[in-house]
């Protein structure tokens, strides 16, 4: 156990702010699933009806999550292109990461397709995205207490610096240990990319293949949310050592925070907009399209992770402009669905509020590590997201 002086402040409202999200977050996901598929799909009104066990458990949708996960730990213990170093540990070592995630996402698509072919009914996927939903909540939260409990026998070295503050429940949430592994599998790392980002584009997928079944052939609108987000997921696999980088990966512990996002808050809940298109089709005019595809395709660039503070360029207008990047594709998504209705646009609305907060632990990493010349960055380049606004 690290020194209560080693520990870092607590985030996310501590003790009582990791407990309710623990609670909201799944609650959201559900309540995203079920007005999906009502008639008003109200955002912020109540769901049709409230489901019953028999609608939440399934054990086909046990058995396919399973073979999902397996599936994917499979293609992650194969041969990689390339292995990649991490970033120095307390220790001074380097932990080594294979770079095959586009290979998994290849691998996917060609047994998906040779599915297709023999027949197999991939738009009842649809119908099963709440099981499936539930079953992958259990998963986080039995796979988060096996981590936490893991971690109570790790070194001190292994622990994350925010996962160890003596709270069970905060250090369940945040995560105990930086990077738990069995044997050369790195857990966190594989579910940072693979099971939910993968699955995200399958659900979608799965949709689209259950409109055309429905309607004769895919709108216009359920292409385009179709193509954004797998070339979104293409890109994120194919410069997946970007991802040893990010906080996620150096700095958070492997709790319920992340498992939960990775596997179920992601393919669940960001495959929204392709659900709300399955039960309310939108009209969408070429030339309308034309503009929300200029507007996806907008440059955008990677965070720098070397030493030198960039005051030129999109860094001299704002300190994170991938997160002004991110905030437009996500518009982007939306747009399709039409402006009749709020809930498509529920990823937007989460995702901004989700990367003002993660700008704010960036700044506060930041000026850990630069000190007085991240205070100088901050005077020159006072905008922190979007220019003169924020």
């Amino acid at each position: 156990m690290a020194s209560q002086g080693s520990r870092a402040p607590l985030e996310f409202g501590g003790p009582l702010g990791a407990a309710a999200l623990m609670l909201l977050l799944p609650a959201t996901m559900f309540h995203l699933l079920l007005v999906a598929r009502s008639g008003p799909a109200r955002l912020l009104g109540l769901p049709p009806y409230l489901p019953g066990p028999e609608a939440l458990w399934s054990p086909g949708a046990l058995l396919l999550w399973f073979t999902w996960l397996g599936l994917q730990a499979a293609f992650y213990l194969l041969p990689a292109r390339k292995m990649a170093e991490g970033q120095e540990l307390k220790d001074r070592t380097r932990l080594r990461y294979p770079i095959n995630g586009f290979q998994a996402l290849v691998l996917t698509a060609l047994l998906v397709g040779l599915g297709l072919a023999a027949g197999l009914p991939l738009g009842m996927l649809t119908e099963m995205l709440l099981p499936l939903a539930f079953v992958a909540t259990l998963t986080a939260f039995v796979f988060s207490l096996l981590l936490y409990l893991k971690a109570l026998i790790a070194p001190a070295a292994a622990l994350a610096p925010g996962g160890n503050s003596g709270n069970p429940i905060y250090d369940f949430f945040l995560g105990r240990e930086l990077n738990p592994r069995i044997c050369c599998f790195d857990c966190k790392y594989f579910c940072e990319l693979r099971p939910g980002l993968i699955g995200w584009v399958l659900i979608n997928l799965a949709l689209l293949v259950q409109e055309a079944e429905l309607r004769g052939s895919p709108s216009l609108a359920m292409w385009l949310v179709n193509g954004f987000q797998l070339l979104y997921v293409g890109d994120a696999l194919w410069h997946e050592e970007a991802v040893l980088t990010t906080m996620d990966i150096t700095h958070d512990g492997f709790g319920f925070m992340l498992a939960f996002g990775d596997l179920a808050w992601v393919p669940f809940t960001y495959s929204l907009q392709a659900q709300f298109l399955l039960y309310h089709p939108q009209p969408l005019e070429l030339s309308m399209a034309s503009v929300i595809c200029l507007i996806n395709g907008l440059e955008t660039i990677s965070t720098a992770t070397g030493r030198q503070l960039l005051v030129s360029g999109w860094w001299g207008m704002v300190r994170h402009p991938n997160y002004l990047g991110d905030l437009i594709m996500a518009l982007a998504w939306s747009l399709p669905c039409g402006v009749s209705h709020l809930l498509p646009y529920f990823y937007l609305l989460y995702f901004t509020a989700l990367l003002v907060h993660r700008e704010a632990r960036d700044e506060q990493q930041c000026l850990q590590k630069y000190g007085l010349a991240w205070r100088e960055y901050c005077r020159r380049v006072p905008y922190r997201i979007v220019p003169y606004i924020y």
